[in-house]
């Protein structure tokens, strides 16, 4: 039973099993949770955002020891990304949708400091690059949604 509820976790409610790009596919469920439920919270989207990030530390650690190092399966650690590419994102369809593409693209290109960070031991190193490209997609993000207002 432990090891399905890690599994569950891990691979974000399953999405990880996704025969086709399962880190993009992982990270839907996160982006709808995000965008219906916590997106239009400034209190509540950080404390969530802390929940996640541990929990993906966590259930990536215990996930390595079934599925293997850094699995393709395991896409918790990309709701701990998305959570932070979204963080205090202005709440509208079109600021999420740029932060989904953003957060997809830092996390597959993996521009420094995100390919060093996932050297770090355990679920550190799977969850950290998934941070350091939520962090470059929320930048990003900021500055087109910004401009675009300006538009």
């Amino acid at each position: 039973m432990k090891n399905f509820f890690i599994k569950l976790i891990a691979t974000g409610l399953f999405t990880g099993y996704s025969p086709w790009v399962s880190g993009t596919v992982g990270t839907v469920p996160a982006w709808i949770l995000l965008y219906l439920f916590f997106g239009d919270d400034p209190v509540v989207q950080p404390i969530v955002t802390l929940i996640v990030f541990a929990v993906s530390v966590w259930a990536a650690t215990e996930a390595e020891k079934m599925l293997g190092h850094d699995s393709k399966k395991i896409v918790i650690d990309e709701w701990a990304g998305m959570c932070v590419a979204a963080l205090w994102m202005e709440h509208t369809l079109t600021a999420y949708v740029i932060a989904f593409i953003a957060f997809r693209f830092f996390d597959v290109v993996k521009l420094w400091p995100a390919a060093q960070s996932e050297k770090l031991p355990r679920g550190w190193g799977v969850t950290m690059d998934d941070i350091v490209a939520g962090a470059q997609a929320n930048i990003v993000t900021s500055i087109i949604v910004f401009l675009i207002a300006k538009l």
